[in-house]
This record gives C-alpha cells, sequence and structure tokens, in this order.
C-alpha cells in the first residue's frame, strides 16, 4: 500500500479557551475553526496591541465609542474589511454586512469569505459591543 502525502495544510491553531483535550494537553482548533478563531482575533486586535507587529490591527475597538450614525456602520464595514485582506492571506473575503442593534448598544456582523486552499464558503457571525 502507498502512503499518501495530503499537499493541501490543515491549518492549526490553539484553543484559546484552554479547554483540555483527551490526552491532558490544550486543545487545539483545526480547519475551518481556526481561521474563524483567526480572523475573529484579527477583528479584535488593537493598533500597537502586539509587540513588534504595532501596524497589525482593525481599529474596531474605538469605532464603536463614537457617536451612532449611519458613518459608523460605514466606517466598522472598511476597518474589518480591510484588516482581513491585509493580514489574513488564507481567505478571501466575499463581503462584510454591519447592522446596527441599539437595543443591545452594539453592532451585528456578518463575513462571508473562502478559505482559499479547501474553496470553502464561511459564514460567521460576531456581535461588537461596547466594553470598559
Amino acid at each position: 500500500m502507498a502512503n499518501f502525502v495530503n499537499r493541501d495544510p490543515d491549518y492549526s491553531d490553539l484553543d484559546l479557551d484552554f479547554n483540555m483535550s483527551t490526552t491532558g494537553d490544550v486543545s487545539k482548533k483545526t480547519g475551518a475553526e481556526a481561521i474563524k478563531r483567526s480572523v475573529r482575533n484579527l477583528i479584535f486586535t488593537n493598533y500597537y496591541e502586539r509587540k513588534f507587529q504595532s501596524f497589525i490591527g482593525s481599529g474596531v475597538t474605538s469605532l464603536l465609542f463614537e457617536l451612532d450614525n449611519p458613518f459608523v456602520t460605514v466606517s466598522l464595514q472598511t476597518a474589518i474589511s480591510d484588516c482581513i485582506n491585509n493580514f489574513e492571506p488564507r481567505v478571501s473575503l466575499q463581503s462584510v454586512d454591519v447592522s446596527d442593534d441599539p437595543d443591545n448598544n452594539g453592532f451585528n456582523v456578518t463575513l462571508t469569505y473562502v478559505i482559499l486552499n479547501k474553496n470553502l464558503p464561511v459564514t460567521t457571525g460576531l456581535f461588537l459591543e461596547r466594553i470598559r
């Protein structure tokens, strides 16, 4: 029997919830779940938050403290799409939809992107809210 090698990388990352796996180690996220976590982390990263990589970030948290108007929604949409297009090379961003949720003091975000090596479309939802 011949050994088959999968040439497509299966992306993996640590589970930042630090849940234990069955072996007693920290569990890991793989595939689409690792990409989702990476995209989420990029969106919530502020500029100057990563040492020696101060240019990485989206600036989303500073926009959440602006007065509620349509320009904030457009600015959030632009900041998220620029961040993902610039810093996540494993995905091709299809759409970013941001809608205001004044009852919950936040914004609902729906991201649609394609994981490049798998041609797998993924839709992710986030809720952006002000946290002091």
